[in-house]
């Protein structure tokens, strides 16, 4: 029988092996985290992105969904004219639109990235045989349960996998309530986050991607301003906008810009 000293044990090393971990990210900055936010904010998206690179080198990746307003961030990145090549992850849930799959198609070929696409060890069909469609049953509980098999534990192997310090993401502050509390740069599950569009409006991200003539999301022209998943997204409305309407208006967040893995024990 057992009488929970197992998981306790496994959770206090865990939580060890977590402090140690950032203790070691930690030790990786120059000057402290707290002064290197303040220098960040008075950056430019490209040199916040330039830091990052001198920063952490082989340790630093961009993370990308092929979203909507992805476009503006990866081309950042590809428009440096020296430096070394970053490599550029995606977690590709197997539940995409066909759009976005041909937009990443596009875009990964137009600024000839370095594209690494992760996916979960369980299936699409296995996952639906073992657990069935999580997304339909209307428990939050089941939703973070979906996103932590498909989206964040996929992100995590990776991340390990190539031994990242730091990883960019195209966040923005005025997207939700969680990411209008977020700094430049944070520690996110051991490592550091980076967000250098973090103050940046969709007026910035449109006006951007006019000047530099890249190519929309498909889905853009027929009223999504954000999407992810096919069941989880829907075009603005009346009633909702922006990422209002994700995830069925049940939350608004997936876990992958959380501090914590959530979903635990399905």
């Amino acid at each position: 029988m057992n009488d929970g000293s197992t998981k306790t044990t496994t959770t206090a090393s865990s939580a060890k092996a977590g402090r140690s971990s950032k203790l070691k990210v930690a030790s990786l900055l120059k000057v402290p985290l707290e002064k290197t936010q303040t220098n960040l904010a008075s950056l430019k998206p490209q040199d916040r992105l330039t830091w990052a690179i001198k920063q952490f080198g082989s340790g630093f990746v961009i993370t990308t969904s092929f979203g909507i307003q992805s476009a503006v961030l990866l081309h950042m990145l590809q428009s440096r004219k020296d430096g070394p090549t970053v490599p550029v992850i995606w977690v590709d849930t197997g539940y995409l639109p066909p759009e976005t799959y041909l937009y990443a198609d596009q875009l990964t070929e137009q600024l000839d990235l370095d594209l690494k696409v992760v996916r979960s060890s369980l299936s699409p069909a296995r996952m639906e045989a073992l657990h069935g469609r999580l997304w339909e049953t209307g428990s939050v509980k089941d939703l973070e349960a979906y996103h932590r098999i498909r989206k964040v534990e996929p992100l995590e192997q990776a991340l390990e996998d190539l031994q990242v310090s730091c990883w960019a993401s195209g966040v923005r502050s005025d997207q939700t309530e969680h990411r209008s509390s977020m700094n430049w740069l944070e520690l996110i599950r051991g490592r550091f986050s980076l967000r250098p569009l973090l103050d940046w409006t969709s007026k910035d991200v449109f006006y951007y991607m006019q000047e530099h003539d890249l190519p929309q999301h498909p889905l853009f022209e027929k009223g999504y301003s954000t999407v992810g998943d096919w069941h989880s997204s829907a075009p603005d409305g009346e009633e909702a906008t922006g990422r209002e309407t994700r995830f069925g208006g049940l939350k608004q967040e997936c876990g992958l810009h959380l501090p914590g893995v959530m979903g635990e024990g399905i």
